[in-house]
């Protein structure tokens, strides 16, 4: 139940149908010949299959070592993924020698990259310096990541950071930003040590600004306009996915009605296809993967899930040596699905056992979803009505990369897509009139186009 029959509309009015098989990552016209040409076989292998009753451990080679510092932050993000997760302990500075003697114990090799995560990790500086001192002194010139709300940076952190050699990330939502706090860009000397630290890292490319999607942010054209004329034209956009919704804030900032859906997608999408949307990184990401997807023929079979954090390469701790699910959630928190969110401790490392997981196979839409291959599942471990929003916020999210994806392709524009998902999801940007006879027939209005000036 992977074929879908795609119904697409010309400039000129002209339509056209195309069969995208999402198992087998193949688009072809009604008569059978491939869109794309096929190059070679996706060497991509099979994912593994986690859940509650299939879990998995984690790897002593890990490629990404994600270091939880705890969870405080100095803001209170409306749609934060951490708002209301119960705090384990934090940790300080003296639990950072017993931390580091044990790595060898457990890390047989140097990871490829280190992440430090909070809450806000600057909030925790007298943690995080001499931690990542100290692992810089033991495994040289491994790659460190940090993502700041920027309201903490200081001249002399700056320089730290710089001379550490971090990638970071600035989280910023651009017009969006009241679902954050108060912005720092609004306080003279916060915007300048932002500024300073953008000016120092961005020409190594090692910097980004980091927007999020939510329902009172839904243009990209806007998001971008905001912060070029803040950071320059040279601004590069991290993340851009359009929220999950981890409790009842992000459940608020959610699309919640078929209009609002609806108002995204068309959005999305005439971003997208303008060009105004460019500076995202997740904009030409995801259509480039999705065209190699095609390009190889990638098997549906082969794709984990979209946080990666499934892979046994992949491990998030915190100072105190817990094993947890992911750097969002903390040692005392509890999985939807009721397993501990502390999967394991690095003391006994052949018994974690990552619970509290649930692979996209394993949802009821996602095996019948004509986006799987871009969205590669919702939030890992959400469940009930937060990981159907999660799933729907995640349908539109991706539906217009699929469009624009295919215009790019072939020059017309998916209108609607008949194949074995919800009915509510085959009208791809409402544009069609549903009354007819033979709704396997339908007759699009002509696609909106609108107009933005750069």
């Amino acid at each position: 139940m992977s074929q879908f029959l795609i119904h697409t509309q010309s400039p000129d009015g002209s339509q056209q149908r195309f069969i995208y098989d999402s198992a087998e990552s193949t688009l072809t016209t009604q008569n059978g010949k491939p869109v794309v040409p096929f190059i070679v076989a996706s060497n991509a292998g099979k994912a593994v299959i986690v859940s509650r009753d299939a879990p998995v451990g984690k790897s002593r080679t890990p490629k990404t070592l994600k270091i939880s510092l705890g969870l405080s932050c100095n803001y209170e993000c409306s749609y934060c993924s951490q708002r209301f997760v119960p705090h384990a302990d934090e940790t300080n500075k003296g639990d950072i020698e017993p931390f580091l003697e044990g790595l060898d114990e457990w890390i047989k090799e140097p990871p490829e990259c280190i992440e430090f995560w909070g809450g806000e990790p600057l909030v925790y500086w007298k943690t995080l310096k001499p931690l990542a001192e100290a692992l810089r002194g033991k495994w040289g010139s491994v790659p460190f990541q940090i993502i700041t709300n920027g309201s903490l940076l200081t001249p002399e952190i700056n320089i730290w950071l710089d001379d550490m050699g971090f990638q970071v990330g600035l989280s910023h939502d651009g017009p969006g930003y009241h679902a954050r706090g108060v912005d720092p860009l609004d306080d003279p000397d916060k915007r300048a040590n932002i500024l300073d630290l953008w000016l120092r890292l961005r020409p190594k490319g090692r910097m980004s600004i980091n927007a999020m999607m939510h329902k009172d942010n839904l243009s990209r054209a806007a998001v971008q306009k905001f912060l070029t004329d803040v950071f320059g034209e040279e601004v590069g956009i991290g993340e851009g996915s359009f929220i999950d919704p981890y409790d009842e804030g992000g459940l608020a900032s959610s699309l919640l009605n078929e209009d609002k859906h609806m108002e995204f997608r068309r959005v999305a999408f005439n971003d997208l296809r303008q060009g105004f949307a460019s500076k995202f990184h997740i904009a030409g990401g995801k259509i480039q993967d999705f065209i190699h997807s095609l390009r190889t023929r990638r098997p549906v079979t082969s794709i984990g899930q979209k946080c990666a954090m499934d892979k046994t390469e992949n491990i998030a701790v915190d100072l105190k040596g817990n094993v947890l699910t992911c750097q969002n959630v903390s040692a005392t928190s509890i999985a939807p699905n009721g397993e501990s969110h502390k999967i394991g401790h690095v003391s006994d490392f052949d018994n974690i056992k990552l619970k509290t997981s649930t692979h996209w196979s394993r949802r009821e839409e996602c095996p019948t979803c004509p986006v799987i291959q871009l969205c590669k599942g919702s939030c890992m471990f959400l469940e009930g009505p937060l990981w159907e929003a999660g799933c729907n916020n995640a349908y539109s999210d991706n539906i217009a990369f699929f469009a624009a994806a295919i215009e790019f392709l072939t020059g017309c524009v998916p209108v609607y897509i008949d194949g074995p998902q919800r009915d509510d999801r085959k009208d791809i940007f409402g544009l069609l009139r549903m009354d007819q006879a033979k709704p396997s027939e339908p007759q699009p209005k002509p696609f909106p186009i609108r107009v933005v000036t750069a």
